[in-house]
């Protein structure tokens, strides 16, 4: 039964923007509690709940997503932070880091070509259109840097933040059956895999695993987001004008 303070709470906050800010805090809490109670098994991801989650309430409740994220917005504005705090475990494994300076430049260059030219081909064949492709090219790239990549190319921001979100989910939740798959044991190698191929929430994923796997896929995630941010608008540009 719900209480005449607790409808009080609801309302006031349905009038604020701390409703987005709330339903994303409380979303995502729910999300950890459930991951936790299932021995943090990455099926269970907890962005993938909280996404879930979220979605399900602003349906139920007829809330546009503009109205939602004018308090939800605060949350977006740590993404960038959180990006910068990643130098911190990389700088501890910085030895490492420069010993390995060519393999990684390697699995650098060779999963960025095959992210987007991947993803662009399956597109193209299932007749996605010029916007579409321009939107999902960065998928691989954190959602702040795919959405401001998007936009320099005219994509649609938002579709390519939608694009980013679901491959950081999907790359965190399948990750592990893919790398025993190929039989992937050494977690520089996964973890580098993961901040490369599913950016901020892969690492997130590497960090709980092992400490080296989330040095290496901050690492592949920073570079990623980096050269991504430099060479996709002057690509775009030079394919615009052939």
């Amino acid at each position: 039964m719900i209480t005449h303070e607790f409808f009080e709470l609801w309302v006031y906050l349905a009038a604020t923007p701390l409703a987005g800010l709330t339903l994303t805090l409380v979303a995502y809490c729910v999300g950890w509690w459930v991951y936790t109670r299932c021995a943090m098994h990455p099926l269970a991801n907890p962005v993938l709940i909280s996404v879930l989650l979220i979605v399900a309430v602003l349906v139920a409740t007829r809330t546009s997503y503009d109205t939602y994220f004018a308090g939800a917005q605060f949350v977006h504005f740590l993404l960038g932070p959180a990006v910068v705090g990643l130098a911190v475990p990389l700088a501890r494994e910085w030895r490492n880091v420069r010993r390995l300076w060519k393999p990684i430049a390697g699995a650098l260059t060779v999963g960025m070509v095959v992210a987007v030219i991947s993803v662009l081909g399956i597109a193209k064949l299932l007749g996605a259109s010029t916007v579409t492709l321009l939107s999902i090219a960065p998928k691989s790239v954190t959602a702040p840097i795919a959405m401001g990549i998007a936009q320099k190319m005219g994509g649609l921001p938002a579709l390519a933040a939608v694009f980013a979100v679901a491959t950081g989910i999907f790359g965190a939740s399948v990750g592990k059956y893919v790398f025993n798959a190929c039989r992937v044991g050494d977690m520089r190698a996964r973890g580098f895999a993961l901040g490369l191929g599913a950016h901020g929430i892969g690492t997130a994923r590497a960090f709980q695993v092992d400490t080296e796997a989330g040095a290496f896929a901050s690492l592949a995630f920073a570079l990623h987001g980096l050269l991504a941010a430099i060479l996709f608008p002057l690509a775009y540009l030079a394919l615009s004008r052939l």
